[in-house]
């Protein structure tokens, strides 16, 4: 291993530790508010997350074509870190009594940067590592998000009824701006062998059009093709999300002890993830290729969604939960942004954001008003699990496609073509 490549890899981990312990500290509260909120109101609140994220991704779109990555990326974090404070002010001036709204409208910020700050910070590893780089070294790299995800969901389980929301707003924000200074510190040199992309060209701006991203996605086969996984991956993902809340207002009362129950949830998911980090993710992208690997957790979800069907009870739905998400983080999620790996520059930040916010919330609203039409025509639970595994069987196959996919592209791109800069 290159010191330059060492020294990208250790920054890749740091990076990740920092983003996803930011979120991890908010993202309980965001639960809390969303069921504080009235469960019948979160479809709207995904409505308006989707709206949002338009016009984050428009925005976004033009920072990259005007600015160097090592430029857009600290501004864009820095524009999220003023938007915490601005809610940390909101919460700390209204009365309790007339801060739904104020929950409501933090429901759908977090909902945006959570798939905001990660999406920039993949799409920054795929410029950084080529796919041969980024099957050996996006697993480890993932590691040290679960180990932000685990640190993020202690500090809120275990603070928040001592020190209040509040506090923990500002937490995240601090560890937002220290991953934006972790942008900065990566090598400007190439971290891979036979790399014709020298400095000056990675740390040009990309370039391009503030539409370039969704042109091209509904252009390429290819690109579709992971809009279509990532849609459904979504819609099967909001389904079961309201399955938890559902069960989760019926649990508990107490506001606090409802923020606990998610957090405790989030440190379950993150220890099994990081395990399987450890001990099966590099093998599984080695042995059993990109496609096999994505097609992991369609197949876990056609199970649970099944058995969830057959016998719908909180512990069978908590054990769902862990492993569906765990199974994401760990084993999808390293496969899919590897698919990514064989695009454009361009592509690699603004299709791939498009992909990772817009779709993927489009797919949240699919889900988020499907469940309540199908429980105007009298599905509950049983039936809602029913009708979302045949969708995780569709999800399923597009998996296997786009690993064939992604091969025959590696194959047909020359190696310095695709190497990427760190």
């Amino acid at each position: 291993m290159k010191a330059a490549e060492l020294r990208a890899l250790a920054l890749g981990f740091i990076y990740y530790f920092l983003i996803l312990s930011s979120y991890y500290v908010i993202r309980p509260i965001r639960d809390e508010f969303g069921a504080a909120g009235g469960i019948e109101n979160l479809p709207w609140m995904f409505t308006g997350t989707l709206v949002t994220m338009l016009v984050a991704n428009s925005l976004f779109a033009a920072l990259v074509a005007k600015f160097s990555r090592r430029r857009f990326i600290p501004i864009a974090y820095r524009f999220l870190i003023a938007n915490l404070l601005i809610f940390f002010v909101l919460l700390l001036t209204i009365s309790k009594g007339n801060q739904v709204w104020v929950g409501r409208a933090f429901f759908v910020w977090t909902s945006v940067f959570n798939l905001f700050v990660i999406s920039v910070f993949w799409a920054f590893m795929v410029d950084v590592f080529n796919t041969d780089q980024g099957k050996r070294l996006f697993g480890f790299i993932s590691v040290g998000g679960t180990l932000g995800a685990i640190v993020g969901a202690a500090i809120t389980a275990s603070l928040v009824q001592k020190v209040g929301t509040l506090t923990l707003l500002l937490i995240s924000a601090a560890l937002v701006e220290l991953s934006a200074q972790c942008v900065r510190l990566f090598p400007n040199t190439s971290v891979g062998a036979g790399a014709s992309i020298k400095k000056k060209s990675a740390e040009e701006p990309v370039g391009g059009g503030i539409w370039t991203g969704i042109v091209h996605t509904f252009s390429s086969t290819y690109l579709l093709g992971i809009s279509s996984y990532m849609l459904l991956y979504s819609i099967t993902s909001t389904l079961l999300y309201f399955q938890q809340q559902s069960f989760a207002v019926r649990a508990f009362t107490d506001r606090a002890a409802r923020t606990a129950f998610f957090a405790k949830i989030d440190l379950l998911v993150n220890v099994l993830t990081i395990l399987v980090q450890i001990f099966l993710t590099g093998r599984l992208l080695k042995w059993l290729g990109v496609g096999v690997t994505l097609a992991v957790l369609p197949a876990l979800s056609v199970v649970g969604f099944t058995t969830m069907g057959i016998a719908p009870t909180l512990a069978l739905l908590v054990t769902f939960l862990t492993v569906r998400r765990a199974g994401n983080f760990a084993i999808a999620r390293p496969a899919r942004e590897t698919l990514f790996t064989v695009v454009s520059r361009e592509d690699k930040y603004k299709s791939k954001n498009f992909i990772d916010t817009v779709v993927y919330r489009s797919g949240d609203q699919i889900g988020a008003w499907t469940t309540p039409v199908l429980g105007w025509l009298g599905l509950g639970l049983t039936g809602v699990s029913f009708v979302a595994a045949p969708i995780a069987a569709v999800w399923l196959l597009v998996s296997l496609w786009l690993g064939r996919k992604q091969a025959a592209i590696a194959r047909e791109v020359p190696v310095t073509s695709a190497e990427p800069v760190a």
